[in-house]
């Protein structure tokens, strides 16, 4: 690599700008960018406007044998909801109060974990508390289905393989 500087052009330049933008500019500036902001809201505005007028305008003729509905219902409260929610909206309904919906389902999920009841009565099926449930299985263990001929047959003689010696695998050979 060389050691030498390269200079471009004036030697006399010391690396800065010597004109610096007015302060007219920039309040020009920003008062357009003010005045465009205004603008455009206006222009939002008369297009919503002018959209929710076409919208009325051109809306399908209701059938005469219908009642004539007086409220909008775009505008009814979660109050009124909540109150003629089984009248009004058929299943699945969406979900009103997200918090304790789920806090009430866990509370369900708890209370059927932690307690003894019937799962099926006729059949003499029950659930009991998870706790209970660990206990017997450590007191009692796990139940094992019996194997049969052909996987006895097979696991003895599994075994014997196994343990025969491999040459040329280490550790296999006595």
């Amino acid at each position: 690599m060389s050691d030498e500087t390269v200079k471009h052009g004036d030697s006399g330049n010391q690396g800065f700008e010597h004109e610096d933008m007015g302060a007219k500019t920039v309040f020009a500036f920003l008062l357009g960018l003010v005045v465009l902001g205004v603008i455009v809201y206006f222009v939002a505005n008369g297009v919503y406007w002018s959209l929710d007028r076409y919208s009325g305008a051109h809306q399908p003729a209701q059938n005469p044998m219908k009642q004539n509905v007086e409220t909008d219902t775009r505008d009814e409260r979660p109050a009124d909801v909540r109150a003629n929610i089984q009248r009004i909206f058929p299943e699945p309904r969406l979900e009103t109060d997200e918090r304790t919906e789920i806090n009430d389902f866990r509370l369900r999920e708890e209370e059927q974990l932690n307690s003894y009841g019937w799962v099926d009565q006729p059949a003499g099926v029950v659930h009991i508390p998870i706790e209970r449930a660990m206990q017997l299985v450590v007191a009692r263990g796990l139940a094992v289905r019996p194997r049969s001929e052909a996987s006895a047959a097979s696991g003895a003689s599994g075994g014997k393989e196994a343990a025969k010696p491999r040459p040329g695998i280490k550790g296999t050979e006595p």
